[in-house]
């Protein structure tokens, strides 16, 4: 059940805290979920965070350190000694520990590895930290439950009964060789309803999918997503089983992937968030107001280019927002889709056949609005046909070209292993600006003759 943390609540926090009652502290939060532990100390000083963390029990506090917003954890981290720290560590899932100990500094890094009471679990821990942290040996957990092809069902048993007990949750039970390759995985079914003599090479599924510890983050999501599992084993380059990735890890990657693509669609170059200070918030979003405020001057200096028209027809002028935000929606809207199916990898068929779906898209949503547009402007307005017929083809061309742009600018990207994201930003909203800009005054100067 979920707990809901009021300010009220936060307060009685910090008056037990401030009176060190430890008691009714210790009754209050009893039964709270460390996630909810969590949120209560995020929203603590600092040093009220620190007290909370050494009053409760490291197999408690361990999880709530580890579920803290990062710079958060990083201000509780740096007040606790090395040993303080080994012993929350001690307490984590190796794939959980590495994700703390990472964000040390190496000297410390060094003491908290070496305060380690587990010399298995450090071990692990050591191993885990060599992987790049957005591929799936970044991700995997040693935690595991696996069991050799030659054993029967009750050796089996026996040993899955052992390991069970180091690991949270048993997703799966992994079936591996003399030589610890990965070859199938057990039914849960078939081992409680099979003789305790029949031996597990007879009763594994041999069809077991499987990820490299190399695979980038977002390939593991996609295959997790794919088929629909809850945890997922990773090999190495020579197929030995090295551990397994869990639901709630992958959670974490889209959820951070979603976050980053939705900053870059927004024009935010960096991960920040709303109490980021001042200089961090400045650093994310200025380099795209720059390019916003570089691409506002190339508008000005076309709409400059064309100052006899303006004299001529000055009618032309009031269409020119119009003209260019038209430009801009339909690239975001393009871009966006693009965007989307290059995320869950639902894009599918040659780039010819997308090209003319794109084109025969526009086209028609072009026509629609250009023909609302050409009755509006000729009927309420009383401008003349030939400034009507300007304004619509521009209209229908500047979508087109838009619409293009903003389709094939996010897949050039991707084939260059640039975040296509970029292109849902300013980057295409200011590029399409210009364009549909000088599109509308081409147009007009090839219908008007000036």
């Amino acid at each position: 059940m979920s707990i809901e943390i009021t300010q009220q609540f936060i307060e009685d926090i910090q008056i037990l805290i401030t009176e060190k009652n430890n008691e009714s502290l210790l009754v209050l939060l009893e039964d709270f979920h460390y996630a909810d532990i969590a949120e209560v100390i995020e929203d603590l000083s600092i040093e009220e965070a620190i007290y909370l963390i050494r009053l409760l029990e490291s197999d408690v506090t361990s999880e709530v350190i580890a579920e803290l917003d990062e710079d958060i954890r990083e201000k509780i981290l740096s007040e606790l000694s090395s040993k303080e720290i080994a012993e929350e560590i001690d307490e984590l899932d190796t794939d959980d520990a590495a994700d703390i100990i990472s964000e040390l500094s190496e000297d410390q890094k060094e003491e908290v590895i070496a305060h380690l009471e587990d010399i298995k679990h450090a071990k692990e821990i050591v191993e885990l930290l060599r992987y790049d942290e957005d591929t799936a040996g970044g991700l995997m957990a040693k935690e595991l439950v696996k069991v050799n092809e030659n054993w029967n069902v009750l050796t089996c048993v026996k040993e899955m009964r052992a390991q069970a007990e180091e690991v949270t949750r048993v997703h799966s039970i992994y079936v591996v060789d003399d030589d610890n390759k990965l070859i199938g995985r057990l039914s849960l079914k078939d081992l409680l309803t099979t003789s305790t003599k029949t031996a597990i090479k007879d009763v594994l599924i041999k069809k077991v999918d499987s990820v490299n510890v190399n695979d980038q983050a977002e390939d593991v999501a996609r295959v997790m997503q794919k088929y629909d599992l809850e945890a997922i084993p990773v090999v190495d380059e020579i197929g030995h089983l090295v551990g397994r990735i869990t639901i709630d890890d992958i959670v974490d990657v889209i959820r951070e992937e979603a976050e980053k693509d939705y900053q870059l669609a927004a024009g935010i170059s960096q991960d920040v968030e709303a109490d980021d200070t001042i200089w961090e918030l400045t650093k994310a979003r200025l380099p795209w107001l720059i390019l916003a405020l570089f691409g506002g001057f190339i508008s000005v200096s076309v709409l400059g280019g064309f100052g006899d028209a303006m004299r001529q027809f000055p009618e032309l002028f009031f269409f020119t927002p119009l003209i260019a935000a038209m430009a801009g929606n339909v690239g975001v809207q393009s871009s966006a889709i693009v965007v989307q199916g290059l995320a869950n990898d639902s894009l599918r068929g040659s780039l010819w056949n997308r090209l003319v779906k794109e084109i025969s898209l526009s086209l028609l949503n072009g026509l629609v609005l250009a023909i609302l547009l050409m009755s509006a402007g000729m009927f309420f307005l009383g401008f003349d046909f030939k400034v009507g017929l300007t304004v619509s083809i521009s209209l229908v061309s500047v979508i087109i070209i838009a619409s293009i742009i903003g389709t094939f600018v996010p897949i050039i990207l991707d084939k260059r292993n640039i975040d296509p994201a970029l292109a849902t930003g300013p980057f295409i909203t200011t590029s399409n600006d210009i364009l549909g800009i000088l599109i509308y005054f081409l147009i007009a100067k090839l219908i008007l003759g000036f």
